[in-house]
């Protein structure tokens, strides 16, 4: 019975800000300015495709970047000495500690015409280039924003591999390239999905980096949630249709990394 008063609060807020903005999104989604059932709205979200195709291709390819530069980083920091990986740790998580907005604002400065990387380059007869509004300036915003979300997953389970697994892997002949493909990384499947996660559902939903560095150039499906809610084209029935249809593809990647289960792992 305590447990139960103990996770009714749990329960209130997840019928508060869980489940009723839920029903209010598919309310909006299936039903017209007269409160009426129809399924336009729904099909009107075919006309968007290539804005939902483009937020996922940006988002896999800033995910990817993540995993590539976050897997040495996490087993690095995972092989350190226990007083050194607090350290580094905190300052992993130290540009979280400053405003998102911020942090945009400053690769704004960095990437600019003017900026400094051109500034840069011009004192040794290069550009400038347009670094600022492209796709590439958007993939490098998501990166730099998400990319301790895939560090510290990966790092939370590599350092519960016990060292003695490598050494006995590398005393049965095992190089260095077959102990990583072996043992390292079956073992840390569970921490892979998990960063992959982490960083692709704040990816393809994000609008304030697209916006500021993409330059509108570069519209995402936050964006055009962002327009039908608060821009000149309010239309709150088709942003719910969008919002809808970004969960069910949320849902699916979320579903299909679910499958990935880690029992299932053999080491060869």
């Amino acid at each position: 019975m305590k447990l139960k008063y103990f996770s009714a609060p749990y329960l209130v807020w997840m019928v508060v800000f869980i489940l009723v903005p839920l029903l209010m999104i598919a309310y909006f989604a299936f039903t017209n300015e007269n409160g009426s059932f129809t399924i336009q709205y729904i099909s009107d979200v075919g006309q968007y495709a290539g804005i939902f195709m483009r937020s996922i291709w940006l988002s896999l390819i800033a995910t990817a970047i993540c995993l590539v530069v976050a897997y040495p980083v996490a087993f690095l920091l995972s092989r350190m000495e226990k007083h050194k990986q607090g350290t580094m740790l905190m300052i992993v998580m130290l540009p979280m500690w400053m405003n998102f907005l911020l942090r945009t604002y400053a690769w704004m400065t960095l990437l600019g015409n003017n900026g400094i990387i051109n500034q840069l380059l011009s004192h040794i007869g290069l550009g400038p280039y347009k670094l600022i509004n492209t796709s590439a300036a958007v993939v490098l915003g998501m990166v730099y924003n998400y990319l301790p979300f895939m560090i510290l997953p990966l790092y939370s389970v590599m350092v519960k591999i016990d060292k003695s697994l490598f050494e006995a892997a590398s005393d049965l002949g095992s190089n260095p390239a077959s102990v990583l493909l072996r043992v390292v990384i079956p073992l840390s499947v569970p921490g892979i999905t998990s960063g992959i996660t982490m960083v692709f559902v704040p990816a393809i939903s994000t609008f304030i980096i697209s916006r500021m560095l993409g330059g509108g150039s570069n519209l995402l499906i936050g964006d055009l949630i962002e327009m039908q809610f608060l821009g000149n084209a309010y239309n709150p029935h088709l942003g719910a249709a969008i919002s809808l249809v970004l969960m069910v593809i949320i849902l699916v990647i979320m579903t299909v990394m679910n499958q990935f289960d880690p029992d299932d792992q053999v080491l060869m």
